[in-house]
């Protein structure tokens, strides 16, 4: 590798981040589903030749660690067989993916006579086909039942949207103008990034460019190692429990070892259960993505991401478990799963860095499908993440309505886009206060309630809520959170039935859904919070006096 020359390294670095910047500004702006241009359920990226990450769009944090996995099995499958105009397709879970929703669509591009690098876009859509609208049933028992597949495959040659490959997406998912929609906007984002690196290679030459990508591996792996040897050497574990599989309410109890030594990180999940009959499952690119994710906010938590940052971490976890799923052993659901791995490094490594990570939070994504027909016959799918509460820090309480851990830079649907799009109606979105929220010196952050009511003749519902049994933990003596749950509220007999995985029911005109999210744990002993923040919280609405002199045997007004 030559050396190249700061500026131009600077340079080369502020494109690559523009690039990818500009590829997501170009999806939110030309997708048609919600889900991407609403909540930005999608990241883009631009790997080396050697198909590492290079620089990636804010979007979907779990989507960090499967670019390169994607990529490195699509090159694997088509070897020398790519030439420019080429785009290939893959959302296969056992070759680096997380589900059949996220479409992973990539890019080779050439610069004087060879690749250089590759585009990515990774997309959720809203409907791959399968056993239910959304194509993730909660109660899947094979992946077959979750749609269509395109592992691995050629969906564009000399630019050209390949007619067979159309055909079939057309004939398998529920919307397919829709698809092809967000299928356009993906193709049109790695185009924008072949266009920006060719005027990049133009002014500075392919050498140069690839060194500069060299370079910034190099720096950012340098740079993670040391933060990694600075910290004492030694054995770190968790052990946590996952609510059910969709298909069993029993408890699943995960566990994670975490060795430091050298400089280096090994994180090994032995012992994990075998893979789930349901499918909260997810296969081994989710889980290295979930314990990257992690990693980086240990290493570089403000930091562009890189390949270059995990090259200091290693993953080890058997084959077949429920963090290492293999086909045909489903995966839909694999955001609350990989939740879980995310959480067991999180909490191993929260009393080692407490300034960096927090007290449990509600974790689960507390996703909700509803779909049904709106006054007009048209078909409608409703798919939203719900935010929540996370833990308490040393100095500083849990933030409040905050997206969970996978998901990053994503959001919920205004208000007003709901009610404009769908035949519902937005009751009521306020803090959880009455769920509550660890106790400890440093209190967790509240959930949120969102209620909304039926406005079409009937609907079908199913979700995935997890930590609904099992409450977000509390470190160094701090009070356990509070749990999520969906209420649905029957319009004639006011019947409430409560659920945390629903594989169905059967909803119509004037029946109330109440999503409820859970309230991050405590940080600390209870005993040792500040009479001036009970009181404020009191004020505030958070708590009240009964609750306060419960928790905090707080009895008085604030004092100095």
């Amino acid at each position: 590798m030559r050396a190249v020359d700061p500026v131009t390294q600077e340079i080369i670095q502020g494109k690559l981040l523009s690039m990818v910047d500009e590829m997501g500004i170009v999806m939110a702006r030309t997708s048609m589903s919600p889900v991407i241009y609403e909540v930005l359920d999608f990241a883009c990226g631009i790997c080396t030749r050697d198909c590492d990450l290079i620089a990636q769009t804010n979007g979907i944090t779990l989507f960090t660690g499967t670019f390169a996995t994607q990529v490195r099995s699509l090159v694997e499958r088509f070897a020398d067989d790519m030439a420019p105009g080429d785009v290939l397709v893959t959302n296969d879970p056992y070759a680096g993916g997380t589900h059949s929703c996220d479409l992973a669509i990539m890019r080779p591009i050439f610069a004087e006579g060879r690749i250089i690098a590759f585009a990515i876009n990774v997309a959720h859509w809203l409907d791959v086909g399968g056993a239910v609208p959304g194509s993730l049933p909660p109660d899947a028992s094979s992946v077959f039942q979750e749609g269509l597949r395109l592992p691995c495959v050629r969906i564009a040659r000399d630019d050209k949207l390949l007619p067979d490959m159309v055909r079939i997406i057309s004939e398998n998912v529920r919307l397919p103008e829709v698809a092809l929609g967000d299928l356009n906007a993906q193709l049109a984002t790695v185009r924008i990034a072949e266009r920006r690196i060719l005027e990049m290679v133009e002014k500075y030459g392919a050498a140069t460019v690839q060194d500069a990508f060299d370079h910034l591996l190099d720096v950012s792996e340098r740079r993670s190692q040391d933060v990694i040897t600075a910290l004492p050497d030694g054995t770190y574990e968790a052990t946590d429990i996952i609510d059910g599989d969709g298909i069993s309410t029993d408890p699943i109890e995960v566990k994670v070892a975490i060795r430091i030594a050298g400089g280096r990180m090994e994180v090994d999940f032995t012992g994990c259960p075998p893979a789930a009959a349901g499918p909260i499952n997810c296969a081994r690119g989710a889980l290295s993505s979930a314990v990257k994710t992690i990693f980086k906010a240990l290493v570089a938590p403000q930091e562009p991401s890189n390949e270059g940052w995990f090259r200091p971490l290693s993953v080890i976890a058997p084959d077949g478990t429920v963090f290492t799923a293999q086909k045909p052993s489903p995966t839909g659901w694999y955001y609350e799963g990989s939740v879980h791995a995310s959480e067991l490094v999180w909490k191993a490594l929260a009393p080692l860095m407490p300034e960096r990570f927090s007290a449990g939070s509600y974790s689960s994504l507390c996703v909700t499908y509803i779909n049904g027909r709106t006054a007009d016959g048209e078909e409608f799918i409703h798919i939203e993440p719900q935010h929540g509460g996370w833990g308490g820090a040393p100095g500083r309480d849990g933030a409040s309505a905050v997206i969970a851990l996978t998901d990053g830079d994503t959001y919920n649907y205004s208000v007003e886009l709901i009610e404009a799009k769908f035949p519902l109606h937005v009751r009521r979105y306020a803090l959880n206060v009455e769920g509550g929220a660890g106790a400890g010196q440093w209190r967790g952050g509240f959930g949120v309630v969102r209620e909304y009511e039926i406005l079409s003749g009937e609907a079908d519902i199913h979700s995935g809520f997890g930590r609904s049994r099992t409450p977000p933990w509390g470190m160094d003596g701090g009070g356990s959170g509070s749990l999520n749950r969906l209420d649905v509220v029957d319009q004639e007999t006011a019947n409430t039935v409560t659920y945390g995985r629903l594989s169905h029911r059967r909803v119509v005109k004037g029946d109330l859904l109440r999503i409820a999210t859970g309230g991050g744990g405590g940080w600390g002993d209870p005993a040792m919070r500040s009479r001036d923040a009970i009181a404020e919280d009191i004020r505030s609405g958070y708590i009240s006096a009964e609750r306060a002199a419960s928790e905090y045997n707080h009895r008085g007004t604030a004092t100095k």
